[in-house]
């Protein structure tokens, strides 16, 4: 007699129902709508109108711009422009000027106003909030007021003339020490005294745990910097009083204006413009993230 062994049959598979497709309704734009967004068009085409002509401008005769009627696209394009800026200027030197100032005012600017702002968020001592009275008084001082002062102190230093004496009054600011603080204030208490357990001191904390938290606002300070130090003109203008200290706008106003070495050329203005703008939408591009959430996470509008 045989023995047959019957397998379990398998419980039955129950189908799983297809989520529904759900189309969404395009909405129909309403006359505001179209009106608002006629009016913002506008607005960008008048914000991108002088770039776009500075932008073609660089590429036409100083005869060519000046001819009337205008002529947006350049019949001949040209490059002389921005080879009179690198031969005929010591443009190089300029440029790299520029690089230095705003990489050494970038460097300051972060580690010292990150320092302020962690000492006046998360540190106790005798008078902070008279101190944080007075360093945010100060950003509603317009900085022409102190550019005397400051010019006298630079001159005592016997600095005037020197990389120094152009690097020094942009090594820190009120404006990075607030944005800083705000930051730091929300970091949790926690946190911090979580690694003093551990034994972390001051600095360790400060480097290794705070810092790398605060790489938006960094991001936006940096950019903040970059641009203030790259677009700076009278500071350097009344600081550098030697040619080879020069900076791309003192450059650019001293060799193009009407009583500049060559009168005024409008293609080479245009020409240097260009030159001047292209490295500050670089950076801008390449932090552009971190810039936004720093602005959003720091509570500025």
């Amino acid at each position: 007699m045989t023995m047959t062994t019957s397998t379990p049959l398998a419980p039955p598979t129950t189908a799983v129902p297809l989520a529904p497709v759900v189309h969404r309704r395009r909405r129909r734009p309403t006359p505001g709508r179209i009106a608002l967004l006629v009016v913002l068009s506008v607005g960008l085409a008048g914000t991108l109108l002088p770039f776009a002509w500075m932008l073609l401008g660089a590429f036409k005769t100083k005869a060519e711009i000046m001819r009337r009627p205008i002529t947006w696209w350049p019949e001949a394009p040209t490059l002389d422009n921005f080879r009179a800026w690198f031969f005929e200027f010591d443009m190089t030197r300029y440029f790299v000027n520029s690089v230095f100032l705003a990489v050494v005012s970038v460097a300051t600017t972060l580690l010292f106003c990150s320092m302020v702002g962690w000492a006046l968020a998360k540190l106790e001592f005798p008078g902070k909030k008279v101190l944080i009275t007075v360093v945010l008084s100060t950003m509603f001082v317009p900085g022409i007021v102190t550019l005397i002062p400051q010019f006298v102190l630079i001159a005592n230093l016997n600095m005037v003339g020197t990389y120094w004496g152009l690097i020094l009054p942009g090594m820190v600011g009120a404006f990075g020490v607030f944005l800083m603080r705000q930051f730091m204030l929300e970091i949790p208490d926690s946190l911090l005294d979580a690694a003093r357990i551990d034994g972390a001191g001051e600095f360790r904390i400060f480097a290794r745990i705070v810092m790398p938290l605060c790489r938006a606002p960094l991001a936006t300070l940096a950019i903040f910097t970059f641009m203030g130090s790259w677009n700076g003109f009278l500071w350097p203008l009344i600081v550098s009083q030697r040619d080879s200290l020069y900076t791309l706008p003192v450059a650019l106003a001293l060799y193009t204006s009407p009583t500049g070495d060559k009168g005024a050329e409008f293609g080479l203005q245009m020409a240097g413009s260009v030159l001047i703008i292209v490295p500050v939408l670089i950076v801008f591009v390449a932090m552009q993230k971190h810039f936004v959430q720093g602005i959003a996470m720091t509570g500025i509008k």
